[in-house]
């Protein structure tokens, strides 16, 4: 199970970011922590940027919510998303791990 925490209107998890892979996915889990795949090479933030895109996609928000609170130079990264129940996000993390993107 993702570990997701609340912080006051945010809610904040960990992802594993596997950069510059043959397509975007969200992988798995381990850990508590999500595993998720994007094409973008680790330059110039794109990487990061293609990170916060797959999210707000798969959890249907807008990228506007969503941030990178900690490890922006480091595979494994805290997402930040404002006005976020950790209940609600816990629950939508776990609906994407039983049906993972492909």
């Amino acid at each position: 199970m993702i570990a997701v925490r609340q912080e006051g209107e945010t809610a904040s998890f960990r992802v594993h970011l596997q950069p510059k892979a043959s397509r975007g996915a969200i992988i798995g889990e381990v850990d508590g922590v999500l595993r998720l795949r994007v094409t973008a090479p680790p330059v110039e933030g794109r990487a990061n940027e293609a990170c916060l895109r797959l999210l707000a996609k798969v959890l249907d928000l807008p990228i506007s919510r969503l941030q990178i609170a900690a490890g922006e130079r480091a595979r494994v990264k805290t997402i930040r998303i404002t006005g976020a129940s950790a209940d609600l996000l816990r629950t939508a993390l776990c609906d994407l791990l039983k049906h993972p993107t492909r």
